[in-house]
């Protein structure tokens, strides 16, 4: 259990990462141009109106006493509340997260589902047609922008055979699941692509390697080299690789959410920016960075489980 260590003192080297984020997050939304006053009261924005809304939100007190209250307010489990949708933001953020979870699961495992087999035929005839189909495929993902793909999906699909809905989100988890179809499969192609590729390199690598060469001296069967050594000793880099990259794909939700329709944080975190409601900007943005922060630790853990070999 010493390999586990690390458990106990990594989260406390965590919150300097999320204190440095909250203070670039905290700037960086003060850059946004416009006065989120102005814009919460459009054309009857007079000056005393816009005045008492800037009180009211504490936009009138100094930077440092705005991020003052901001820390303040996280220390105590809260976020603010919005200016846009006059509620608290944490609970706000809550009647959001369900469609980008469920995105990010379906959109993670059917990436799995396309790569794993992808890279194990591309390994296995490594320099064959295979092989050169699928690094021509792979880099065609890499290349294609999520939002174009996703247009494409919907042209092809949503209007032309008319199997997937365009935009919404459904009731029941067949409906949801129905409505992330596309989503989901526009962000495996892009994340797919990358996977891909790392797993190919390990798996073509491991394949070489000792251990496989004293299975077959054994004589073993290639179907058992490859499924017993090869691919676990395949996994632990492409674990870490594929938790980088959920961390992006938590923050590419906005695109793609955007672009279907969905009602989730990336939806919620665009309204907020051109809306300039500070405090909603603020709430994802932690989020956001506190997910990608899980979601490396959790890989931490996978890769210890997996290979007994790894110390962190």
């Amino acid at each position: 259990m010493h390999r586990y260590k690390f458990v106990l003192y990594r989260p406390l080297q965590f919150l300097p990462v999320l204190f440095g984020i909250s203070i670039i997050t905290f700037v960086l939304v003060r850059l946004i141009p416009g006065d989120p006053a102005r814009v919460l009261l459009g054309t009857r924005a007079t000056p005393t109106a816009i005045a008492r809304i800037r009180e009211q939100y504490g936009l009138d007190e100094p930077l440092w006493l705005q991020y003052f209250y901001f820390i303040q307010n996280l220390g105590r489990g809260e976020m603010g509340k919005s200016i846009l949708y006059k509620i608290d933001v944490l609970r706000l953020i809550a009647t959001r997260i369900e469609p980008t979870l469920m995105l990010v699961i379906t959109s993670v495992v059917l990436s799995i589902l396309i790569a794993l087999p992808m890279s194990a035929i591309a390994a296995r005839r490594q320099g064959r047609l295979p092989d050169q189909a699928v690094r021509v495929v792979s880099t065609m993902g890499i290349g294609f922008p999520p939002f174009w793909l996703a247009l494409m999906l919907i042209i092809f699909f949503s209007v032309k055979l008319d199997l997937f809905p365009v935009s919404g989100y459904g009731n029941t988890l067949p409906e949801k699941l129905w409505h992330l179809a596309l989503p989901s499969l526009t962000v495996a192609l892009s994340l797919s692509a990358v996977v891909t590729r790392s797993l190919r390199a390990a798996m073509i690598h491991s394949l070489r390697s000792d251990v496989a060469t004293a299975a077959r001296a054994r004589g073993m069967p290639e179907s058992i080299v490859f499924w017993r050594h090869v691919l676990p000793n395949s996994l632990v880099p492409t674990i870490n690789l594929l938790a980088v990259n959920i961390g992006w794909l938590i923050g590419g939700t906005v695109i793609v959410e955007s672009v279907f329709a969905l009602p989730g944080m990336g939806q919620l975190l665009v309204r907020a920016i051109f809306s300039r409601d500070y405090m909603v900007v603020q709430g994802v943005a932690m989020v956001f960075a506190c997910a990608t922060v899980l979601i490396n630790f959790l890989a931490d853990i996978i890769t210890v489980t997996v290979d007994p070999r790894v110390k962190l």
